[in-house]
């Protein structure tokens, strides 16, 4: 096929009807009804209540330090079951295994998949809903980065890390959003970008990685305005340097320390510093019209 062919004629362009997003009314009977006052007379529980999680969730990216952290503190605040998807849960086994034994009111499942194959998503977020009996949230933690000078960048690493942190982000979003408005019971949808996002590293050059979550900024916007009128809340936390594995290693002793030294705190965040951001977007009663985005250095 030329190039021609694939692009719409002019006249194909000027005949076509383009969509329109439709908003919710806010009223009681709408998926975005305004909270109502909580009738808990204990001033203890209320605030206990206010950070309780509930339903279920899957997490992306699942077996990671971040994730598998974040994970057990949803489980922590009350979620009642959680599906790990991850590239490869197994090195994380020995781990998801202990959240099964601290946790064992939860169900606790973990399936290998590509985030980037939408049959293999989809199939997994089936298997979700019939294991679990819904999916109430979605965080979605996985990413790969790539550290190379854009002048010596194969085309294939760009596209590769653009699959996985962008496109892999949207496929899980849009699998989990059509399983939740077939509930019809709302949900939220959470994210993890990155400062990269926001500002250009220092000092290694990772153009594919920061574009990469800069896109998925704009895909969370775009979704928390289309998807709000079925109850689904979409959000973003975008964390510093974190001090994980993937930042260890005498090959980036120096980076480490450029990092902290650029750090008003004078160190890396650590992975219990994400949770509590986590646990907040996860609960059911966040406020759906905030679309909050928040930043940690």
């Amino acid at each position: 096929m030329s190039p021609s062919a694939e692009l719409p004629s002019r006249d194909a362009l000027a005949s076509r009807v383009v969509p329109s997003m439709i908003f919710s009314d806010g009223s009681p009977s709408s998926m975005t009804p305004p909270p109502q006052p909580s009738l808990e007379s204990d001033t203890t529980k209320r605030a206990q209540n206010r950070f309780t999680v509930q339903g279920n969730a899957v997490v992306t990216g699942g077996a990671g330090t971040l994730g598998l952290q974040s994970c057990e503190a949803l489980l922590e605040h009350g979620l009642n079951g959680l599906m790990i998807l991850d590239a490869n849960p197994t090195h994380a086994g020995t781990k998801i295994t202990e959240l099964q034994k601290k946790f064992p009111h939860a169900k606790i499942t973990t399936l290998q998949v590509d985030v980037t194959d939408e049959v293999a998503v989809n199939a997994a977020m089936d298997t979700t809903t019939q294991t679990l009996g819904s999916i109430d949230a979605l965080i979605c933690f996985v990413g790969i980065v790539g550290c190379v000078e854009t002048l010596d960048m194969p085309v294939s690493q760009w596209r590769n890390v653009i699959d996985v942190n962008t496109t892999g982000s949207f496929i899980c979003a849009q699998a989990a959003a059509r399983r939740m408005v077939a509930q019809g019971t709302g949900g939220s949808i959470t994210f993890i970008a990155s400062i990269s996002a926001h500002r250009v590293n220092y000092p290694q050059p990772q153009a594919a990685y920061n574009v990469s979550k800069a896109g998925v900024l704009m895909l969370k916007n775009c979704l928390a305005a289309e998807w709000a009128r079925y109850g689904i809340r979409t959000n973003s936390i975008s964390p510093g340097y974190m001090d994980t594995i993937l930042n260890e290693g005498d090959g980036i002793a120096e980076h480490r320390r450029v990092w902290a030294a650029r750090n008003p705190s004078g160190r890396m965040g650590v992975p219990a510093e994400l949770t509590g951001a986590v646990v907040l977007l996860g609960h059911p009663d966040y406020e759906i019209h905030t679309m909050l985005r928040i930043a940690i250095p």
